[in-house]
């Protein structure tokens, strides 16, 4: 391998959000592209796993404290998801069937623990294969302290030598505990103390900034914006500034294709409107909304960074003053938000849709049959569900944020480049408004179907980003 990426999440394995979308398709790229990567992440108790041949690969045992604590590295023995697939089988530490709570929706208490078992593992597997990797690229704080240890652990100092990339998805989680957890750190160079420490703690998420050869975002504007405002690590980004870079995430083409979506009753052949038309009737049925209106859908996590608590009164506003216009929200979250939304639901049948859930299958119906995808986000480091929705011929509705800035050019932007509708301010006016022009273009019908021909053909493939990546991997080599 010359790439080993290292994550908590790699889609289908394991995924509870864009990071795992992201682990489970750039390394695919990469190999296409003639680059070898191979994926390694915790092996959970989730459904994926059930029926699946692993073969072992190397075993051994990780200090923590006082005790140890056995793991084994396995190899994924199926061909099918275009890269290789490691996991560390650390029994009482995630053979759980949450990736990172349980079915409570509680964070697991021994967090910390787990996340020093599952990085020691990886470098003591790494430190003893005959072929070491020729990077080492860790994903988000759950890896932060890889590149620390890399340099700075005399039991891995073997591996210092290799390059180490950090990709920062989400930059408001630094994974940060209290010095008293020390002790469960392996032993490190006493000279290296202050290259953990942030805010008087441990924090992963700078120490990785500070130690990784080159950082990361998943979207030029998002690095732009964690300079200004990333919980306390401002300054820290901006001193780093020389080793960081935005590369725009991609989308897997093949997971996401309508002309091929294995969900799909339809598929797109040459008329993407005769296409969206079939799924709209499909959805209009399942959730009894008019589908003479302009179908206005949310997709995703239930909670305040999606601006999902933007949703209840958006959309009875909205309904209220009489804007033409249905709306279906998918999604699970917060539980106060869920109660607002099924009152909406009662309030408005016939123009509001709800499903408290995950299900996969009913999101890629619902891009397939959507006019418009409403994304208000507080942040969106990049974003893969305008993405997703363009491709499908549904027109995004964005907050101009992060990567949401940098992939729906708004459709009164000079030059013809529009995608979408922008709104600017995190309020129920400026969100009101943006619904208010996408349904002035949808009853623009022959405008509106320029734009969605327009954005269905926009390559947001991985190929562009595999090869930025592909360019970073061989400066540092």
């Amino acid at each position: 391998m010359e790439v080993l990426h290292i994550s908590a999440e790699c889609y289908p394995a394991a995924k509870a959000g864009g990071l795992g979308d992201v682990v489970g398709a750039l390394p695919k790229y990469l190999n296409r592209q003639g680059a070898s990567a191979g994926v390694i992440i915790p092996r959970y108790r989730l459904k994926w796993f059930e029926g699946k041949a692993f073969q072992p690969v190397h075993q051994g045992a990780v200090r923590i404290h006082r005790g140890y604590v056995p793991y084994s590295i396995q190899q994924y023995t199926g061909k099918e998801l275009g890269f290789s697939l490691f996991v560390a089988d650390i029994p009482g530490k995630f053979d759980r069937t949450g990736i990172y709570t349980d079915p409570s929706g509680h964070g697991y208490g021994d967090e910390v623990e787990r996340s020093l078992c599952f990085q020691q593992a990886v470098l003591q597997w790494v430190a003893s294969s005959p072929g070491k990797p020729s990077v080492l690229h860790c994903h988000d704080h759950h890896t932060g302290l890889i590149p620390f240890m890399a340099r700075h652990c005399p039991e891995y100092q073997s591996l210092s030598h290799i390059p180490t990339v950090f990709t920062i998805h989400n930059g408001a989680y630094h994974g940060a505990y209290s010095w008293e957890k020390m002790y469960l750190l392996p032993f490190f160079e006493a000279g290296a103390r202050g290259l953990l420490d942030w805010g008087n703690t441990i924090n992963p998420l700078a120490a990785a900034i500070k130690c990784a050869w080159r950082v990361t975002t998943v979207s030029p504007s998002y690095l732009e914006e964690l300079r200004e405002n990333s919980n306390g690590m401002e300054l820290l980004l901006q001193h780093e500034r020389h080793k960081c870079l935005g590369i725009l995430n991609g989308i897997d083409t093949q997971v996401w294709d309508p002309r091929a979506d294995t969900y799909l009753s339809h598929h797109l052949q040459t008329d993407v409107h005769a296409f969206k038309a079939a799924h709209k009737q499909q959805l209009a049925a399942r959730f009894r909304v008019d589908p003479q209106l302009p179908m206005m859908t949310f997709i995703g996590r239930l909670v305040g960074e999606k601006g999902a608590d933007l949703l209840p009164d958006l959309i009875a506003r909205a309904l209220k003053h009489g804007v033409p216009a249905s709306f279906v929200v998918l999604g699970t979250g917060q539980a106060w938000i869920h109660d607002a939304l099924r009152h909406l639901a009662f309030q408005f049948p016939g123009r509001f849709g709800l499903s408290l859930e995950y299900n996969e299958g009913l999101a890629h119906e619902l891009y397939a049959g959507s006019d418009f995808l409403l994304m208000p986000s507080r942040v969106e480091p990049c974003g893969l569900n305008q993405m997703y929705a363009m491709r499908y011929g549904a027109l995004p509705v964005v907050r101009a944020v992060g990567g949401l800035r940098d992939t729906v050019p708004d459709v009164g932007a000079p030059g013809g480049i529009g995608r979408g509708i922008q709104f600017t301010h995190f309020n129920l006016d400026d969100a009101q408004m943006a619904i208010h022009r996408a349904v002035g273009l949808y009853q623009n019908q022959a405008f509106f179907h320029a734009i969605r021909e327009k954005v269905s053909q926009v390559d947001f493939s991985w190929d562009r980003s595999a090869k930025e990546y592909q360019a970073l991997y061989s400066e540092m080599i």
